[in-house]
């Protein structure tokens, strides 16, 4: 029963409908390979082993009964720690929510156990989901599963090392500027970052509202286009959420690119990126060539100034945001207060990790008077500077193929002394964050040390059916590059 971890949802769906095997089983089979490897991996902050075997046991009496049953159920998964679940604590990895158990479900949450999903646990993350390698939770680190002395990615990196490590058939991340796909590209795993709007907010704890969306990721593009079809759609507890159509999931994997123009950023192959990786993703646009794609070299501007532009706009949003910790009304309460001003202080100097502080300041001085048309209002006009240039490029080209990170996962404590170097490793991925746009990593390449490399593919808004046919057809060929 082991081996069925290892497969795809399509094939344990597949298993499930011909009653090879039950959804009690698989499910008990992840259980087992949670309890003998999380030890090392660290990917989960709460397993809720008895809950998972009931639901799995419910699903099993469904499909005797001959219930119509969808493409998820039965099927093991997991969540990031900072989507709210009401029968399991919601952490964000942080000690400010230490055992905060919230009172009601997130919409993907809801969408999902609706689906008959399994949903084994939560998962680890970056702390508020601020950080790229989950070095700044609270509770652990997590290792990746191809390399254990180096870093999963982040923020999202219990999500990407679960799937890598076969502790879930697939998980839920959440991606403000690349925490799905960064980590996805360090585990040579399958991540989406959806069109801003695509999917719910409602019931994701908030770092940067006009930034976060939720992602799934998986083994292949196939099993994750069937999970973004299962929890897209419109939600009126959402505000920013989209009417858009959500189609089928095997209407978004044409396969087809012969006829597609795959706009190739010089920019992004300049200073900063390892060979490897430029190598794996060179390789890459030829294979996309092999398939009767064209390749067009295009001029992407202003990307110097979009990584500035977004850690002030993620920065002072999470200043916003993260105001509401402050240990009146709910999360960690210091116990040495003589004034309301001292209650602040202190809860807040006590529950936050350093990286979060480091935002929060950051965030607050750029809001602060005086200063809010010199740092904040600029940022928003590069914000509205870097969605027009990607919008020129897309009235000739049909998607653009990128690195996800300039580097291969790197070890622990590398960015220890000088954090700005490890924000210099979101130059790939912020850009599509501050223009709400899709984006796909892909494995496509492993470097000298056997470390994934990943592609990103970027897209329309709210066409995520050409990155995800596009990166099926990769996929399909089998053609990954290695270093020699």
């Amino acid at each position: 029963m082991k081996t069925l971890i290892y497969e795809t949802i399509k094939k344990q769906q597949a298993m499930l409908m011909q009653k090879e095997i039950s959804s009690v089983a698989l499910t008990e089979a992840y259980l087992t390979h949670i309890q003998e490897t999380d030890s090392e991996i660290g990917a989960y902050l709460h397993l809720d082993a008895p809950s998972a075997l009931r639901a799995a046991q419910k699903i099993d009496d469904q499909r005797m009964r001959g219930e119509s049953l969808g493409p998820l159920a039965g099927i093991p998964m997991a969540l990031k720690d900072n989507i709210c679940t009401l029968d399991m604590p919601t952490t964000c990895a942080s000690k400010m929510l230490d055992g905060y158990q919230p009172p009601y479900d997130a919409k993907v949450v809801q969408l999902l156990k609706g689906a008959n999903a399994i949903i084994l646990g939560k998962l680890n993350m970056d702390e508020f989901a601020m950080g790229a390698s989950t070095e700044n939770s609270y509770f652990k680190k997590t290792r990746n599963p191809i390399a254990p002395d180096r870093v999963p990615g982040g923020s999202s990196g219990g999500s990407a090392a679960a799937v890598a490590s076969h502790q879930a058939a697939y998980t839920l991340g959440s991606d403000t500027g690349g925490s799905v796909r960064q980590p996805a590209s360090f585990c040579g795993v399958v991540g989406l970052k959806p069109t801003y709007g695509r999917i719910s907010r409602s019931g994701l704890i908030a770092f940067a509202s006009s930034l976060d969306q939720i992602g799934p990721l998986a083994k292949t593009v196939e099993d994750v286009t069937e999970v973004f079809t299962a929890i897209s759609g419109y939600d009126p507890m959402d505000s920013t959420s989209s009417k858009a159509e959500v189609m089928r999931a095997a209407d978004y994997l044409s396969g087809d690119v012969s006829k597609m123009k795959i706009a190739l950023p010089k920019s992004f192959f300049g200073e900063g990126i390892e060979a490897s990786v430029k190598a794996a993703v060179h390789h890459a646009a030829k294979v996309f060539e092999s398939l009767g794609a064209t390749i067009i070299e295009v001029d992407l501007p202003n990307l110097d100034a979009a990584l500035p532009a977004y850690y002030l706009l993620s920065s002072a949003e999470a200043s916003s945001n993260l105001a509401r910790f402050d240990g009146v009304q709910y999360g960690y309460r210091t116990d040495a207060f003589d004034s309301i001003e001292t209650l602040y202080k202190q809860t807040r100097g006590e529950g936050f990790g350093r990286e979060v502080k480091r935002r929060i300041l950051l965030g607050t001085y750029a809001l602060s008077s005086g200063y809010y048309d010199a740092y904040y209002q600029k940022a928003l006009k590069v914000r509205t500077l870097i969605q027009s240039a990607f919008n020129k490029i897309f009235e000739t080209c049909d998607f653009i193929l990128s690195p996800v990170a300039p580097t291969t996962a790197y070890t622990f404590g590398a960015h220890d002394k000088s954090p700005v170097e490890m924000y210099l490793g979101d130059v790939y991925t912020v850009p599509v964050n501050i223009a709400g746009l899709p984006g796909l990593s892909v494995n496509c390449g492993y470097d000298e040390k056997g470390l994934p490399i990943g592609m990103q593919l970027i897209g329309q808004a709210f066409d995520e059916k050409t990155i995800l046919s596009a990166g099926h057809a990769f996929e399909q060929t089998k053609q990954i590059w290695r270093a020699v």
